[in-house]
């Protein structure tokens, strides 16, 4: 008798879980040639205000951790990545079309990627801190931190474009709600599974599937909601109207780009400052 395949379902990952959307509605999920890959979970506000309640519930652990440990934590997912670098070749091959030279190129980048972020947790913070010259006795300080809960909306390379805007957040001690890229949504449930196999914890990264014109208004009116990533908006009505409601309760905005993003050029430090706030400090001197 033949085998029967074990099909995977794919899930939301919400605050370390994988639930299914409290609507209960899915959408089809075709590979590149048109065929059925999956029923991916369609999220609903509901679902996205259960995920920015996780965010927050994880912002004062992450955010409180050294940066040393949160290098490490992020190591640790490349680690696991790594370990399952075949599952997402073939995933990126079958849902993209792309050729097995381009998929191995989009994971090892992918990799290198958290490796490169792990490696500035404990660097960022020098960097941009400053000794501030002020005419009076005092010791005038300005150093960083994390800015809170950031709202992304994922570019359409479900890997390496999620993990380049993801990694950054939390390095600094963020936590984060992304919508997947609406066409390539399965991959980045899977990096969700690497995610809870490793050592971060549950709430830091939170994903939803399905529709972003339904999802990001509402998270970009969300008050408990202190940035957003419009990284992977293409519809530039759609950027606009998602800044306005952004600027109604003053959260910080990463606008989308213009044109394609080239993810395999090496990233420089701008999103890891995007999300860091920053705290001056003065003390008098001989004190």
């Amino acid at each position: 008798m033949a085998r029967i395949d074990v099909k995977k379902t794919y899930k939301l990952y919400i605050g370390g879980q994988f639930p299914r959307s409290e609507s209960g509605r899915s959408y089809v999920v075709n590979d590149a040639k048109g065929n059925l890959m999956a029923n991916a979970a369609q999220a609903s506000r509901k679902d996205a205000r259960d995920a920015v309640t996780a965010a927050r519930a994880a912002f004062g652990g992450w955010s409180s951790r050294t940066a040393y440990n949160r290098s490490q934590v992020v190591y640790r997912i490349a680690e696991v990545l790594e370990g399952r670098r075949d599952q997402f070749v073939a995933e990126l091959r079958t849902s993209e079309g792309v050729t097995s030279a381009r998929a191995n190129a989009a994971v090892d980048a992918a990799i290198d990627r958290l490796v490169w972020y792990a490696g500035w947790a404990d660097k960022i913070t020098q960097v941009v801190s400053s000794a501030n010259p002020v005419a009076g006795p005092y010791f005038n300080i300005s150093t960083p931190e994390p800015t809170g809960v950031v709202a992304v909306v994922a570019p359409t390379g479900p890997l390496l474009g999620l993990v380049s805007v993801v990694a950054p957040i939390i390095t600094t001690g963020n936590t984060c709600v992304v919508i997947a890229s609406e066409a390539h949504p399965l991959t980045s449930i899977t990096l969700g599974e690497v995610m809870a196999t490793s050592d971060l914890p549950g709430g830091v990264v939170n994903v939803l599937t399905g529709s972003v014109a339904e999802i990001a208004p509402w998270l970009a009116s969300h008050m408990d909601v202190n940035g957003i990533d419009l990284t992977g908006v293409t519809d530039p009505e759609l950027a606009t109207s998602l800044e306005v409601a952004a600027a109604d309760n003053l959260k910080r905005v990463r606008r989308a780009p213009d044109g394609e993003v080239d993810w395999l050029q090496t990233p420089g430090t701008d999103r890891l400052t995007d999300w860091l706030e920053t705290k001056t400090v003065w003390h008098p001197i001989g004190i």
